[in-house]
């Protein structure tokens, strides 16, 4: 007899920042059970899916007992006695049952994290890992792009592009590539010290020195992909992430590092670091996620030379996706499944990137978990690339050490996914 799920449970646990999140579990007729976290963001899309808190004095208005007691009472109630193996079934019942666009009556954490932990519990069911019952045979190790210099909504600095990233191009193997990173992202320390600015920590594990403008900060990855021993653009290439939602006005300019700018001049800018710093592999939210005109502009023009990736103008919402495929207005896409609510939604998201040759991104979240679960998922969906944050803290570390494990267990199998121009030594 095939195993039905029995109940499904929630509770308020904490993220990496302290804030309230929620941990579902879903528990079969059979006794299995899986687990499930779900991060929070900070630096949000107004097109995101939403996050229920409770409002109130308790944990600054953060808590999240609502969320919980929707798992514990109405999705208890409509998952119970459903097969665990339909997910899109499953997921289907709870965004009915919510009955808002965007998830707002029960929350999308509460969505999630049954979602989530229902996949895990039929993994279980199977004996499989996650990552074999999500993705089967077509599994693939993603490119890693670590966030080692915060600035923007993640730090208290002077820097306004939010993430400064390093991604291991040429590479034996996924740890291979995750030493080289690691062993960058010591050099960096000291050269961040050797220069007087602290070294303490952003949200996500990069480093936040208070330094002069962005460019600053790509000279010192730069130095410090040198001091490591390897070749800026060959052996270790620079991304970064501008969040440029964080610094667009309502009157269409951009106050960035002092100055008003417009769309055009940012563009500019954009393309003066590129000329810099050829290493630079990656950009993502150069515009606002209003300015879908602009942002449309600068990849027709730089499309070909840079990866151009979009995150806040589409929150993994496949509506909007579409949209931006329709205007070319990217080249790659990033995925965050707390952004829609559900695996269904996540896996519809990926499907559509690369049904239309858009490269994919799956990220975590500024507030994270210990919960590797976008891990299995990146290998499963060869979603080709992943941000996890930097080989510091253990919420983002945990990704990349699951990655280790697969990679094992994986043996000769496992394949490293490459940009088109990357060496490959696998």
């Amino acid at each position: 007899m095939k195993q039905v799920i029995e109940v499904v449970k929630a509770r308020e646990i904490f993220d990496s920042r302290g804030n309230p999140t929620v941990e579902a579990d879903v528990v079969l007729s059979d006794g299995t059970c899986g687990r499930a976290e779900v991060p929070s963001g900070k630096s949000t899309g107004e097109n995101e899916a939403v996050e229920l808190r409770d409002g109130g004095q308790r944990l600054g208005g953060k808590g999240v007992s609502k969320a919980v007691n929707n798992v514990n009472t109405e999705i208890n109630e409509a998952l119970h006695g459903r097969s665990p193996f339909d997910q899109s079934q499953i997921d289907q019942v709870m965004i009915d049952l919510d009955g808002t666009p965007n998830k707002a009556r029960l929350g999308a954490n509460a969505i999630l994290a049954v979602s989530m932990a229902t996949t895990r519990a039929a993994a279980s069911a199977n004996q499989e890992p996650l990552y074999r019952y999500l993705g089967g045979v077509d599994l693939e190790l993603p490119q890693t792009f670590h966030n080692v210099i915060n600035g923007g909504e993640h730090a208290d600095n002077g820097i306004d592009l939010q993430e400064f990233m390093l991604t291991p191009i040429k590479r034996t193997s996924f740890r291979d590539g995750l030493e080289k990173i690691v062993t960058t992202y010591h050099q960096l320390a000291k050269l961040i010290e050797a220069a007087g600015y602290s070294t303490s920590l952003g949200d996500e594990g990069g480093f936040a020195p208070d330094l002069d403008n962005s460019e600053a900060a790509l000279k010192l990855l730069h130095e410090a992909i040198v001091a490591a021993g390897y070749q800026p653009g060959i052996d270790i290439g620079i991304a970064f992430d501008a969040a440029a939602s964080s610094f667009a006005q309502p009157d269409g300019q951009y106050q960035f590092e002092g100055q008003s700018r417009s769309a055009d001049q940012m563009a500019a800018y954009y393309e003066g670091l590129l000329d810099d710093f050829p290493e630079i592999v990656s950009i993502e939210d150069p515009f606002g996620e209003n300015d879908w005109e602009n942002f449309t502009k600068f990849t027709q023009a730089n499309g070909q030379r840079v990866q151009i990736v979009t995150d806040d103008n589409i929150c993994t919402n496949p509506v909007l996706i579409r949209k931006a495929i329709e205007m070319g207005m990217a080249n790659s896409l990033l995925i965050k499944p707390n952004q829609i609510g559900t695996v269904t939604e996540t896996l519809e998201a990926i499907r559509l990137a690369r049904k239309n040759n858009y490269t994919t991104m799956m990220s975590h979240r500024s507030g994270e978990t210990g919960d590797p679960y976008i891990a299995d998922l990146a290998v499963a969906t060869n979603s080709g690339q992943i941000k996890s944050g930097a080989p510091a803290r253990s919420e983002r570390v945990e990704k990349y050490n699951q990655f280790l494990r697969i990679e094992e267990e994986l043996g000769a199998t496992a394949r490293l996914a490459h940009f088109p121009n990357q060496v490959s030594l696998d």
